[in-house]
C-alpha cells in the first residue's frame, strides 16, 4: 500500500541519518582531541622561558632546583658497592657540606710567588748541626702529610729541616752520607726513622740518644762501621746490611734497652754475639756475619736453670762459621733452639 511505502522509505532515511551522523560525530572528536592535546602540554612548560635557557655557573642554582635530589633517588642500596679507597670520609657536621642549591663561586687564586729556585744547603762540618736554608720553609723538599715526611728517592745529601711535630721521617734512597747531632735536635715526637738505602758511613754518638719517642731506627743498606748510643724507647733496630764489626758496638750496648724487641744486624761484619741481650727481646738476626764462637751465658744464666725466656723465640745465625752444637748449655732457657749449623 502506499501508506506501508512511505513508512520503509521513513525508516531507510533513519538509518542513513544515523549512520551519516556517527561518520561526522568521529573527526569532530578526535579534532577536539587534537585541540585539547597541546594546551594540556604547554601547561606543563608555561613557567619555563625557552628563549633565555642558557644554563651556566651563574643561573645553574636558578633553572634547576637540587634541594630535594637526594629524595628523588636513594643511594643507600649502593653504599656498599662504593669503594673510596684513601679518599677522605664524608664530614658528619652538615655545615661542612657543600650547598647544592646556592651559586657557584670561583675561588679566589693567591697571589704568585717571586720566591728564587731551591738550591741545596751547604754541608757543616762534622758535628755541627744543619742550619735550615734561608728563606726555606719546612716541607718544601720533601712531602709532608700530616705528622709524617716523605724524602724518598729526593737525592737528598744531609738530612732537611724537619717539622717540629714530625713523627715518621722515611728519607729511603737518597745519598745521605752522615748523621749529625743536630739534625734530629728538639723533635720529641719522633717515632720512626727509615734511612734505608743511603751512603751513610758516620753517625754522631748523640745522633738518635736525645730523641724520647724514638722507637724504630732503620739503617739498613748503608756503610755504617758503628753504631751510635740509642735511646732507651727504642723498639726495633734493623741495621742490616751494613760494614758493623764487634768493635763497632760500644760494651753492653743493648743491655739497658728495656722494650727493644727486635735487633736485626744481619750481613755485617760481627766477630760474637752482642751480650748481655735485654729480657724483653723477640727476635735476633745475626746470619751472614763472622761469629765463630758463643759464650754459655749468652742467651741464658748458666747460674740460674729455672730460667725461661719465653718471648725469644727467632734468633738466626746461618751463615756464620760456628758449630752450634758445641755449646749444648747455652739453649737450656729458650723456647726453640738457634737456626744455624748443628755438626
Amino acid at each position: 500500500t502506499p501508506a506501508g511505502c512511505r513508512m520503509q522509505t521513513l525508516a531507510w532515511l533513519g538509518i542513513a541519518s544515523l549512520c551519516l551522523g556517527a561518520a561526522w560525530a568521529a573527526p569532530a572528536k578526535e579534532e577536539r582531541r587534537k585541540v585539547e592535546k597541546p594546551k594540556a602540554d604547554l601547561a606543563l612548560y608555561e613557567n619555563l622561558d625557552l628563549d633565555n635557557y642558557d644554563l651556566t655557573l651563574d643561573n645553574y642554582g636558578e633553572i634547576l632546583d637540587l634541594s630535594n635530589y637526594e629524595e628523588l633517588y636513594d643511594y643507600g642500596d649502593l653504599a656498599p658497592k662504593i669503594e673510596v679507597g684513601t679518599l677522605a670520609p664524608r664530614p658528619k657536621d652538615p655545615a661542612a657540606l657543600p650547598n647544592l642549591g646556592t651559586t657557584a663561586e670561583t675561588p679566589e687564586l693567591p697571589p704568585p710567588t717571586t720566591a728564587s729556585p731551591i738550591r741545596p744547603a751547604p754541608v757543616p762540618a762534622q758535628g755541627e748541626a744543619v742550619p735550615a736554608p734561608p728563606g726555606l720553609p719546612s716541607c718544601r723538599l720533601c712531602l709532608c702529610i700530616g705528622t709524617s715526611v716523605y724524602c724518598d728517592d729526593a737525592d737528598l745529601e744531609y738530612i732537611p729541616p724537619l717539622p717540629p711535630e714530625t713523627t715518621y721521617l722515611y728519607a729511603r734512597f737518597n745519598r745521605i752520607g752522615a748523621i749529625r747531632a743536630g739534625d734530629f735536635m728538639g723533635l720529641k715526637k719522633l717515632k720512626r726513622i727509615d734511612l734505608t738505602s743511603n751512603f751513610i758511613s758516620w753517625a754522631d754518638a748523640d745522633a738518635f740518644r736525645l730523641l724520647p719517642s724514638l722507637q724504630e731506627l732503620i739503617l739498613p743498606e748503608n756503610r755504617l762501621t758503628a753504631l751510635p748510643e740509642l735511646p732507651r724507647s727504642i723498639v726495633r733496630l734493623d741495621a742490616r746490611l751494613n760494614r758493623i764489626p764487634s768493635t763497632g758496638l760500644r760494651p753492653e750496648a743493648f743491655r739497658d734497652l728495656k722494650q727493644l724487641e727486635f735487633l736485626h744486624l744481619s750481613d755485617n761484619q760481627l766477630e760474637y754475639i752482642p751480650a748481655p741481650l735485654p729480657e724483653s727481646l723477640r727476635s735476633l738476626h745475626l746470619q751472614n756475619n763472622n761469629i765463630q764462637t758463643m759464650h754459655e751465658d749468652t742467651f741464658c744464666d748458666s747460674q740460674d736453670h729455672s730460667q725461661i725466656r719465653r718471648v725469644l723465640e727467632d734468633i738466626r745465625l746461618d751463615g756464620n762459621p760456628i758449630n752450634l752444637s758445641l755449646f749444648p748449655n747455652a739453649y737450656f732457657c729458650l723456647p726453640r733452639l738457634p737456626t744455624g749449623h748443628f755438626f
